[in-house]
């Protein structure tokens, strides 16, 4: 099975030296959402954009999201259903209900949706990532029925951690894909 990669930015979209820049430009299987307003996120336009990419899709894909876009996964996964969509890798969610981790723009995100996903999934957290706590994420991770992969010390897994190719997310997520397979 050939499974594709629908890549989906968190606020303020992955710049260059963010590993889902890296990803894109190396996987040719994979597509990258592009947001109007990526500063300023209004979650029903946000979930529509993202709707129509997976509306386009016409193999086997994972969601591979960063930050803010893995509330963006649930809150989809909530309202709609597309049978392409087999499995998500979830990067470092933002705590979209806490004032204190997270920025005033993306409150209208919250509150973050707690139910098992319909699909394989994993989250990836970072133990000195200050977007949220890390037992919030595994509390996610829990609720969600996803694996949950601690990385460290990696900060946000963002630019600023500088993985470029991010060789151990791109082992995560083989794993991933692997079960999925099974």
């Amino acid at each position: 099975m050939e499974t594709q990669l629908l890549i989906i930015p968190g606020l303020g979209d992955s710049g260059e030296k963010h590993w889902q820049t890296f990803w894109h430009k190396k996987f040719e299987n994979s597509i990258r959402v592009v947001q109007d307003n990526w500063d300023e996120p209004i979650r029903e336009e946000w979930l529509e954009r993202l709707n129509e990419n997976i509306l386009k899709l016409d193999k086997p894909t994972v969601l591979v999201a960063h930050s803010l876009a893995v509330s963006l996964v649930l809150h989809w996964a909530e309202k709609y259903n597309n049978p392409n969509i087999i499995g998500a890798f979830l990067v470092a969610p933002a705590d979209v209900d806490s004032p204190q981790h997270t920025p005033e723009c993306i409150r209208n995100f919250s509150p973050m949706p707690l139910y098992k996903l319909p699909f394989p999934s994993v989250v990836v957290a970072s133990e000195n990532d200050p977007y949220a706590s890390f037992e919030r994420k595994k509390l996610f991770a829990e609720k969600w029925g996803s694996d949950f992969v601690n990385i460290g010390q990696q900060g946000h897994i963002n630019s600023d951690s500088d993985l470029k190719y991010w060789e151990e997310g791109q082992g995560i997520l083989q794993k991933l894909i692997e079960k999925m397979n099974l």
